[in-house]
C-alpha cells in the first residue's frame, strides 16, 4: 500500500510538471505571436522622402515589399527633375519637368505607393544665391514639416550625410529631414532610417570615402524577393528621360548578382546627459 501511495504521488508530480510545460510553452508562443503582430508591417505608414524623380530607385525594392505586407508607404519626390538632363536629347527647363513628374506616377503606380510630388526646383534654386536659395529651402523644411504632422509616420527613410551618390540636392533633402524629425517630439515617435551603400561593395578607393560607409553602421538590412525586384526595375523603366530605351534590360543585368538586400542606417537618438566631450 505504501508503494502504491508512492507511485501515485509520483505519478500526480509527473502529471503537474507536464502541464507547467505545456502552460509554459503556450504562453511563449502566445508571446512570439505578439512579438511578430507588433513587428509586422501591416497597418504600419511609413514615409519615405526622396530628391528627384527616379531616386526611388534606391529602395524599389523595398516599398514594393512593405506594400504587399499591408503597409501604407507614402513617398515624397521633393524637387521637379528640371535639370535632369543625361544624353542631350532632353532641354532642361518646364517641359522636362512635366515629363519627369509622369514618369514619377508611372513608377508610383506600379510600386503601388502614394505620391506627393512637390514642387521645388532642382538645385533648389542655388544659382540664385542667397537671397532665392534660403526662402526656398525654409519653405521646404515647413512643408515637410507639415507633411510629418499629416501622414503621422511609423517610419521614416531619407538620405544620410553622403547623400548616396554626394549629389546636392540628396543631401539637402536628409538634411532636411533630419531637422524636422528632431525639431520635437512627434506623437507616434518615428524611427528615421538612411539609406546607405556599404563601402565594401565600392571598387574606388576615392569613392568609398565620398559615399561609402562601414557596413557596421548599416545594421537594419531589409531584405526582398527576386519579384518584388523585378516590380522595382519595371517601376524605374518608367524613367525613359532619364535612362533611355532598354533601360529594364540594363538594369536587370546589373542587379542579377546583387545581394537582394536594402542597408539602412538607423539614427539613433542620445539616451543620456554629458557634460563633457571627453
Amino acid at each position: 500500500m505504501k508503494n502504491l501511495k508512492t507511485t501515485q504521488k509520483l505519478f500526480g508530480a509527473l502529471l503537474m510538471s507536464i502541464l507547467l510545460f505545456q502552460c509554459n510553452t503556450a504562453n511563449k508562443e502566445i508571446e512570439v505571436e505578439s512579438n511578430q503582430e507588433l513587428s509586422s508591417p501591416k497597418g504600419k505608414t511609413l514615409l519615405v522622402v526622396l530628391a528627384h524623380p527616379d531616386d526611388e530607385l534606391t529602395v524599389a525594392s523595398i516599398l514594393a515589399k512593405y506594400v504587399a505586407e499591408g503597409a501604407k508607404v507614402h513617398l515624397v519626390i521633393a524637387t521637379d527633375g528640371r535639370y535632369g538632363t543625361n544624353d542631350g536629347e532632353y532641354e532642361a527647363g518646364d517641359e522636362l519637368a512635366a515629363m519627369r513628374k509622369e514618369e514619377m506616377q508611372c513608377s508610383a503606380d506600379i510600386l503601388g505607393v502614394e505620391l506627393t510630388h512637390l514642387n521645388y526646383q532642382d538645385q533648389l534654386r542655388s544659382a540664385e544665391g542667397y537671397d532665392g536659395h534660403i526662402p526656398h529651402v525654409r519653405a521646404l523644411i515647413k512643408e515637410v514639416h507639415g507633411l510629418f504632422g499629416k501622414i503621422q509616420p511609423d517610419a521614416i527613410i531619407t538620405f544620410g550625410p553622403e547623400g548616396w551618390s554626394n549629389h546636392m540636392d540628396h543631401r539637402l533633402i536628409g538634411a532636411t529631414v533630419t531637422q524636422v524629425f528632431v525639431s520635437q517630439i512627434w506623437d507616434k515617435s518615428p524611427s528615421l532610417y538612411y539609406v546607405g551603400m556599404p563601402s565594401d561593395l565600392l571598387d574606388d578607393p576615392e569613392t568609398k570615402i565620398i559615399r561609402g560607409q562601414d557596413k557596421s553602421y548599416l545594421t537594419t538590412r531589409v531584405t526582398y524577393t527576386d519579384d518584388q525586384k523585378d516590380q522595382a526595375l519595371r517601376a524605374l523603366s518608367c524613367h525613359i528621360t532619364q535612362m533611355g530605351e532598354g533601360a529594364l534590360e540594363r538594369m536587370r543585368k546589373r542587379n542579377d548578382n546583387r545581394e537582394k538586400v536594402v542597408f539602412l542606417r538607423k539614427f539613433v537618438a542620445p539616451t543620456e546627459t554629458e557634460d563633457s566631450v571627453f
